[in-house]
């Protein structure tokens, strides 16, 4: 041994334990398990220390906004930075100090949502605006040591927006580069959003799409349906009955998406058809809050739990809810084998905080079949 590599040991030997250290933290996950965690859940009493973070390796925090001038500003400033949760002032402290105590843990501040995307317009359509998104995206991400941004603009609803779209991703990989930056983003199943946006040029730009693989029937469908089937009936009674898991990840890889970048969605909740027994039929109202029920209160009392192992989905029958489609670990394992064997890159959870506790947790029941 030379006198130069003596002299050099206990600093390689600290660089070796924190390689060994980052290794062995992230070769938990060959395949991703990721979980959204919404800022109002705190007010349930569904703190960010609640969510089992030893078998989830990204967490996608619900969500921030933005002016139509592009800048970034929290939707609860309360629940995000004051309110006093897991020995820390905001949710976003409390996952900067479970980011340091679980080391694997990628944090990403998802922008958007549902009821939050209605300024993307205006502000993904000009260059100074987009500018102010970036820089204020990476403010806030660099404030708490965070990994990225997940942008879920519900939808680009023209060609015009979804060219905008791509624009804005363009636009923040440049201030968030790769690989010390995340760039994630969320995007439905149906061909009216997809159709209006370069999924090749998304692709690029993107660390991750995150497929949302659910919804599929639901309040805005004439007949009752699957909500998350793997795979559509050979002859679907309407085009929302031919939404799946698996039309949607085709469309994407035909338009230049690779599987390695592709997340696929699990919804932790079930929706809720009354007057009916199962699929394919005209119902007449739905039970549980807004035709949901989490998934955690699934089954409905009284009711007995089956699986569509053709179509992948679990559901029940009777009680308050009627017809409840959801899905269930046998579901899971099931679209985990279909991960596996497409090699697409993981799942992801709409919400961690619905989860059952084991053995009925999807959460854990992903991990164990992606990456034990």
């Amino acid at each position: 041994m030379s006198h130069s590599s003596v002299h050099h040991r206990p600093q390689f030997l600290s660089y070796l334990k924190d390689q060994l250290r980052r290794d062995d933290s992230s070769s938990k996950f060959e395949y991703i398990n990721a979980a959204y965690y919404p800022s109002w859940r705190v007010y349930r009493g569904q703190l960010p220390s609640s969510l089992n973070l030893t078998i989830i390796s990204h967490v996608f925090y619900a969500f921030l906004r933005a002016h139509e001038d592009g800048t970034i500003y929290f939707l609860d400033e309360y629940a995000d930075t004051q309110i006093r949760v897991d020995g820390e002032s905001g949710c976003l402290n409390a996952f900067k100090k479970l980011k340091r105590e679980n080391p694997h843990l990628k944090v990403i501040l998802s922008v958007g949502g549902s009821s939050g995307s209605s300024t993307f317009p205006a502000f993904a359509a000009q260059e100074a605006s987009r500018r102010t998104f970036a820089s204020t995206s990476r403010q806030v991400v660099e404030r708490y040591g965070f990994d990225g941004i997940d942008v879920d603009w519900e939808h680009p609803s023209n060609p015009k927006q979804g060219e905008d779209y791509v624009k804005l991703l363009s636009t923040l990989r440049e201030y968030l580069p790769s690989p010390r930056f995340l760039l994630t983003s969320a995007l439905p199943v149906g061909e009216w959003c997809l159709s209006n946006i370069d999924l090749r040029a998304t692709s690029q730009h993107c660390d991750l799409i995150n497929l949302m693989t659910y919804d599929f029937a639901g309040c805005w469908t004439e007949l009752s349906g699957h909500q998350a089937q793997l795979t559509s009936p050979p002859n679907p009674p309407n085009a929302f009955a031919r939404r799946s898991v698996e039309n949607g990840v085709d469309y994407l890889q035909a338009h230049g998406v690779s599987s390695g970048k592709t997340l696929i969605g699990i919804p932790v909740y079930g929706r809720s058809f009354l007057g009916v027994t199962g699929t394919g039929q005209p119902f007449t109202g739905h039970g549980g809050e807004n035709g949901i029920f989490e998934y955690k209160d699934l089954p409905r009392p009284g009711t007995q739990e089956i699986i569509d192992k053709e179509r992948c989905a679990a559901f029940c029958v009777g009680g308050d809810g009627g017809f409840v489609s959801y899905d269930n670990p046998e579901t899971v394992k099931m679209k985990a084998k279909y991960v596996k064997d497409h090699k697409i890159a993981g799942l992801f959870y709409w919400t961690g905080t619905s989860d059952a506790d084991p053995p009925r947790s999807l959460v854990a029941t992903g991990y164990k079949c992606l990456n034990l």
